[in-house]
């Protein structure tokens, strides 16, 4: 049995930016991680993947990027690099291929058992990212055997897919990303397209995700929604990250071949059906980016950047959308499902879990003493899920660690967190 203050469960960019904060404060931890450091970004996701932020935006707590190109995009592998060579920094406690099974509060501590051994500790941090696993629909039961389904996390490039064309489920970043790349690749592509977020990738000379940041929508507070208590589910935005900077929305799309749909409604073996709500979902989403660049166009014109170029909002032809198609007919032997992720916990034998299966907390502060939460959507904030927003929730957590602790939080413990 071993034995430490603190366990940290997860070894990607939410638990290792509460492992240095807590390094600084000098609170004995140990990070698990079920594989290797930043196991998720290692194997999963397509190989032309990239962030949607800058590297600029990707600051960890007293980590910067300070490579080149401060204003390009990190690959699936780069960032990878990034984290290995943030852990070297302070030499990161992190317990690789290390699977937890269980965790349990026992005679006023916690149990955590794992498949190389079992550990007490005082306080429990769940690191375990948004993204935990690809939410499927119940529509997809009923596709005939003879489509191959793949969820978005499984997907690779054009040529890991069967030949023919392809229905792509989903119409937010990965949806988007992958239904260009298939169509680049001479694939027949059908684009089922739900609620979605769309932005420019650049605006008024700028990245979109400097003026988020400029304007205050990255730090957004939760306290500030309606409904504080039950954050809104928010697509990703309809960006891809590539040095040629081109824009990717529904109408890119449809100048690039690719057939848009309404939302998936029903399957029966290889016959599908689609909503006729394409014309409404495309509109609401260009009502929503104009209301957007409005804010952007008040700061902007205060900082006196270039002026706004036109036909930004340019909306996507809707009509003809299918509202039937035969798969097989059609060509398509592949559904690609783009549909967001779900969390699960069945190692978490505690009475903190939702009807959603998700673990219910107040800023990472969860109902259990000493059971915290970092790198969950809406946590604190709008970035909070984000490489360049979860060291505010650090923060919290670890300084909530340390008052529990009576450990005294120097002046320069949380350098390198706040802008």
């Amino acid at each position: 049995m071993l034995t430490t203050t603190v366990v940290v469960i997860g070894g990607g960019q939410a638990g290792l930016a509460v492992s240095r904060l807590l390094t600084e404060l000098r609170v004995d931890h140990v990070v698990l991680e079920r594989g290797t450091l930043a196991h998720r970004w290692r194997t999963r996701g397509w190989d032309s993947l990239t962030l949607l932020t800058p590297r600029w935006f990707s600051h960890l707590p007293h980590w910067r990027w300070t490579g080149p190109d401060p204003h390009g995009y990190m690959s699936r592998h780069e960032l990878v690099g990034y984290l290995e060579d943030y852990a070297l920094s302070f030499a990161a406690p992190v317990a690789e291929h290390t699977e937890v099974l269980g965790v349990r509060r026992d005679l006023g501590r916690f149990l955590i058992s794992t498949t190389t051994g079992c550990w007490r500790a005082d306080d429990v941090v769940l690191a375990t990212g948004h993204n935990a696993l690809p939410r499927v629909p119940g529509v997809a039961a009923g596709l005939g055997d003879g489509v191959v389904q793949v969820a978005s996390d499984d997907y690779r490039n054009p040529a890991g897919l069967p030949e023919g064309g392809v229905l792509v489920v989903g119409a937010s970043a990965s949806g988007t990303q992958i239904a260009d790349e298939l169509g680049a690749a001479g694939r027949e592509v059908v684009l089922a397209v739900g609620r979605h977020t769309r932005v420019p990738r650049r605006y008024r000379g700028r990245d979109v995700v400097e003026w988020l940041s400029r304007t205050g929508a990255m730090d957004r507070p939760r306290a500030s929604l309606p409904d504080p208590a039950r954050p809104p589910h928010e697509p990703s935005m309809q960006l891809v990250g590539r040095p040629d900077l081109r824009e990717l929305d529904l109408a890119s799309l449809q100048s690039r071949g690719v057939v848009l749909a309404g939302r998936l409604a029903t399957a029966d073996g290889e016959r599908v059906t689609f909503a006729p709500d394409l014309p409404a979902t495309a509109a609401q989403a260009d009502d929503r980016l104009r209301r957007l660049l409005g804010r952007i166009d008040a700061v902007a014109d205060r900082d006196g950047a270039e002026p706004a170029p036109g036909d930004v909002v340019r909306p996507a032809r809707t009509d003809g959308a299918p509202t039937r198609l035969d798969l097989r007919a059609r060509g398509i032997s592949t559904v690609v499902w783009a549909t967001g992720y779900r969390r699960a916990h069945p190692w978490l034998h505690l009475p903190v879990l939702g009807a959603d299966g998700d673990v219910v907390h107040d800023a990472g502060r969860t109902a259990v003493p000493g059971l915290h939460v970092v790198g969950a959507a809406w946590q604190t904030r709008r970035s909070s899920a984000l490489l360049g927003g979860v060291r505010h929730d650090a923060a919290l957590v670890s300084a909530a660690i340390a008052t529990r602790h009576r450990v005294q939080v120097g002046a320069d413990a949380l350098v390198g967190v706040e802008p």
